[in-house]
């Protein structure tokens, strides 16, 4: 079946993508190569940055898993957060690719465990056709300017959105530099204090997280393993 797609314009010259897939979905594949965010079986991505106010490591694995969600073909990435040396947040995402390159985020399964190791919360864990969840565009396949686009849905746990706000952006992190890196902003209604940018480098993906109003979270590339 085909899927069926709804546009909704909130600006003149900015679009805000608004999606919602019935069936199964044609043209996805779990195989996500964009370049701007790369999805490599084996890939590793570690972050080194702080998190309410300690020290943070971030470890992102791009498994071989794969798993049909809403009809799609995705990738399973596991995603888990250490402040201070311990397991803070343990998080299983679900990604695809449509056959334009854009890449869509499926939902994460999320937990938030205390120092003993049990989860005390979930909040915030998705899955796109369940309850009215719906994927969103993770990543254009070739991202302009002004661009910009709803990444998930699940009213009142899960509403983050994207604009791209730059593509000639400098970024600096350990790993390394670019002065050619994609810059974006991100924002969700349930957080309307809150304002976080993201460097994404060709190639590479995500280098830095940082959040520039509400908080004071920071997360910078320190080491890639590439996958293939």
């Amino acid at each position: 079946m085909k899927a069926a797609f709804a546009v909704v314009a909130i600006a003149a010259s900015i679009a805000l993508v608004v999606v919602v897939v019935r069936g199964a979905k044609s043209g996805f594949s779990a195989r996500v190569d964009n370049p701007w965010y790369p999805l490599l079986p084996g890939s590793v991505y570690v972050y080194r940055g702080v998190k309410d106010g300690k020290p943070a490591r971030d470890v992102l694995t791009v498994t071989r898993r794969t798993e049909v969600v809403d009809g799609a073909p995705c990738v399973v990435v596991e995603d888990r957060l250490y402040l201070a040396g311990a397991l803070e947040e343990r998080t299983t995402e679900w990604y695809s690719q449509d056959g334009a390159g854009n890449v869509w985020y499926f939902g994460e399964d999320a937990a938030e465990l205390d120092r003993s190791g049990f989860v005390t919360t979930t909040r915030g864990s998705w899955r796109a056709g369940v309850n009215g969840a719906r994927a969103g565009i993770f990543m254009y396949a070739r991202p302009r300017v002004g661009q910009s686009a709803e990444q998930e849905f699940l009213k009142g746990q899960a509403e983050d959105h994207f604009r791209v706000l730059g593509l000639h952006a400098h970024a600096s992190v350990p790993y390394v530099r670019s002065a050619n890196a994609l810059l974006t902003e991100e924002w969700t209604p349930l957080e309307p204090g809150v304002l976080d940018r993201k460097l994404y480098v060709r190639g590479i993906g995500t280098v830095l997280e940082q959040t520039v109003k509400g908080g004071d979270e920071r997360n910078a590339l320190v080491a890639f393993t590439r996958g293939r």
